[in-house]
């Protein structure tokens, strides 16, 4: 073709010297997308005659923004300032620090951030003399930004009858008011604010469309309604747009994604054209037939089926763990041999469907001294929702700690401001009390409501204190979780973020729920687990430097790649999320997440289910995810067989249940021996009570059995001195 294009494969050629029309490129995953959207732009550049300015090219990151600056710059030793290559918000914001006059905005406009848009929200209830414990800001703020993001203004919005809706709107047109008034704009309402501006004024709009001749597109699939209406507004009739992007990796529905802007394109361009990119350059074919084989299972695919000219590669390992301790003792264990044949830690990652699955995994690595760092997240103990939890804990069993004090006040709201706080923290300093101390000797001077609100949280710490104090340490925290209304105020919280925080808080349960402690260090078991929980907080992770191995969500997966990966959860109600089990397009996302994270693999690919999991605080038989039994079964190998301990989905037939030579994962055995005893058998010890038998090591006197004990966890034991009973 010529040095421009000769690095492409013969797809992506096509992509990039397509002809001056609408085009959409499906881009698998591992297909080379960002080079072709470079390689576009310079061919456009060197090859059609068009001018640098003419070119208006849209990301989602910042990153992904700079990293393609960069490329053009490197391929065509040009600089790209006349270029307009950014993201949708900033490249909006661009274009209102041009024309702020005409967009209605002072010429030193600020942009909130999320923290400041919370705090105006706050401002604007308190100013209607609202309740926010009625009317949380967290959920006003979402309802607000989800309005823009859909191009809505609030005298656009219908109640629909309801009053609440009605409330809601009337709280959106007065941050509006107080927003215009400030001089002030937040994030949703820079693309906002610019798709109006263009709108409204029909010269701007002849100007922008006539010069942005080619408007280019990455990760197209995740655009939202106003995104996609923006694109249209600037492309108008003439203007060719070149977007880029995979309706099966469209995984952002519950953020405003759209994933049938990607299908709709193809409608609202007359003549488009369709390049299919399904050529991978990262993963082995075996995990690329099993990611096809998967996502074959979605309805109304555009159809693309990813292959490699390279090495054929393993199967698939399945690993049905015991419980969810098993399942992170197996993913050490693959660390270990990983790094034992040379491997780096850096090319390891483990994936989840919840942030709350996270900690079994933390501990496990803590444990081992292997590494880590929790990618585009915070640790488990580092959580706010969790912190907020402890601080209950903490206050109940010592009063005088101010800080605890000062964080939960009015977490969840109850009507005690910033002023009653500084009123309290000065009588506190004047007369050297505790806050505590001082919150139940100035009540009268807070007034008539924040006097109540106060004695109101003194009451309800004192009451929490009282109630816990003959509890079991999982019960006390499961009660201070629901009666201080965390649970219920996070709910309010609309969207994934409020459903992961309950969930880390409910894991905060069984986290409490299988502490072990040594009781002659005259702690208590709330202490001792605050002091646990502090140190965990405080061993912070793998250094910047360090060769560590990487943890994330799914969802923060997308667009990176990693030579082993491990996939944890992999039951139903977990993985597909429970809520969207019984939804096609909920289960059709979490089947598109799933073949997201299995192609983030490039050699090594592992899929773990637990066949009992504590979630809520609460043991719970698992069902393997029906994702696995939807992967060609001559792809997947079982890692060991497969014991039931409780097995009611035993006979699902597609799932592969062959057993393979027992060559020993942690020394697991099958067999029952002369003391009656084998994997899964529940027995009853004499001071721990109930458990199941998870390993069994050894043979004679010698022989270690490890038990999960309902109420006391994990423990290691002396068969011959145990004294178990089996039930």
């Amino acid at each position: 073709m010529n040095d421009l294009t000769h690095s492409l494969n013969d797809a992506q050629q096509g992509a990039v010297t397509a002809p001056p029309e609408p085009t959409l490129v499906l881009a698998g995953a591992g297909s080379g997308k960002t080079r072709v959207l470079v390689h576009r732009i310079a061919w456009l550049l060197s090859h059609e005659a068009i001018a640098p300015q003419a070119i208006l090219a849209v990301t989602f990151t910042n990153k992904a923004a700079g990293e393609m600056r960069a490329r053009i710059e490197s391929l065509m030793g040009l600089p790209t300032l006349t270029m307009w290559v950014g993201t949708f918000h900033g490249l909006a914001h661009r274009l209102l620090r041009l024309h702020w006059r005409e967009a209605s905005l002072p010429q030193s406009f600020q942009i909130l951030d999320s923290d400041d848009q919370l705090r105006l929200v706050k401002k604007v209830i308190r100013a209607l003399e609202l309740d926010e414990s009625r009317w949380v800001p967290r959920e006003v703020m979402w309802f607000i930004n989800a309005q823009k993001d859909e191009g809505r203004r609030s005298h656009q919005i219908s109640d629909q009858g309801d009053p609440t809706r009605r409330m809601m709107v009337k709280i959106y047109s007065e941050y509006e008011a107080t927003c215009l008034r400030l001089g002030v704009v937040d994030f949703a309402e820079l693309l906002l604010r610019t798709f109006e501006l263009l709108r409204d004024n029909e010269t701007l709009l002849n100007h922008y469309q006539q010069r942005f001749q080619h408007i280019l597109v990455d990760e197209f699939q995740d655009t939202n309604t106003l995104q996609y209406q923006w694109i249209r507004q600037l492309v108008g009739t003439n203007g060719i747009p070149f977007v880029v992007g995979d309706d099966d990796q469209s995984i952002y529905g519950w953020r405003g994604a759209k994933i049938e802007n990607i299908r709709r394109f193809q409608r609202d361009f007359t003549g488009c054209r369709v390049h299919r990119l399904e050529q991978n350059y990262r993963s082995t074919g075996i995990i690329l037939e099993a990611a096809n084989g998967l996502i074959a299972h979605n309805r109304d695919r555009m159809g693309k089926n990813l292959w490699t000219d390279g090495s054929r590669g393993e199967t698939i390992k399945v690993y049905a763990a015991f419980n969810e301790r098993d399942e992170a003792d197996f993913v050490v264990q693959r660390v270990r041999e990983w790094v034992a044949q040379g491997g780096a830690r850096q090319d390891i990652a483990v994936l989840y469907r919840s942030n709350a699955q996270s900690r079994v995994l933390e501990e496990a690595f803590i444990s081992a001294r292997i590494p880590y760092k929790v990618y585009g997240g915070l640790r488990f103990f580092e959580r706010a929702e969790i912190k907020d939890a402890l601080a209950y804990l903490r206050l109940m069993n010592h009063s005088a700690d101010d800080g605890s004090f000062e964080r939960i006040i009015n977490l969840p709201t109850r009507g005690i401001g910033a002023k009653s706080v500084d009123t309290i923290r000065e009588f506190a300093k004047a007369h050297q009390v505790s806050i505590w101390e001082a919150a139940k000797s100035c009540q009268s001077s807070l007034g008539p409501k924040g006097g109540i609100a106060v004695a109101g949280f003194i009451s309800l710490i004192e009451r929490l204190s009282v109630e816990c104090k003959n509890l079991d340490l999982h019960e006390a925290v499961d009660r201070v979780i629901a009666h201080s209304g965390l649970i219920a105020h996070f709910q309010k919280e609309k969207g994934e973020r409020g459903e992961q925080r309950i969930e880390n808080l409910e894991e905060l349960v069984s986290a409490a729920r299988g502490f072990t402690f040594n009781e002659s260090e005259g702690l208590s078991a709330v202490d001792a687990f605050l002091s646990h929980a502090a140190l965990e907080a405080g061993d912070g992770q793998a250094k910047e430097w360090e060769d560590s191995v990487q943890m994330m969500t799914l969802h923060t997966a997308k667009g990176l790649e990693f030579k082993l990966v491990c996939i944890t959860g992999m039951e139903d109600g977990l993985f597909p999320h429970q809520r969207s089990v019984s939804d096609i397009g909920g289960l059709e996302e979490e089947r598109r997440l799933a073949y997201v994270g299995m192609t983030r693999a490039m050699q090594k690919l592992f899929l773990c289910y637990a066949e009992s999991r504590r979630l809520h605080g609460v043991d719970q038989s698992g069902i393997p995810s029906r994702f696995i039994s939807e992967i060609p079964a001559e792809l997947i190998e079982e890692v060991r067989p497969k014991i039931a301990l409780n097995r009611p989905y035993a006979s699902r037939e597609s799932y592969r249940s062959e057993p393979i030579p027992k060559s020993g994962f942690a020394g697991l055995r099958e067999e029952s021996s002369s003391h009656g005893l084998k994997l899964g058998t529940r027995v009853r010890h004499a001071k721990f009570g109930d458990g199941v038998v998870l390993r069994l090591d050894g043979n004679g006197p010698s022989t270690q059995v490890e038990v999960n004990f309902e109420r006391h966890g994990r423990k290691v034991l002396m068969l011959s001195y145990a004294n178990l009973t089996p039930i």
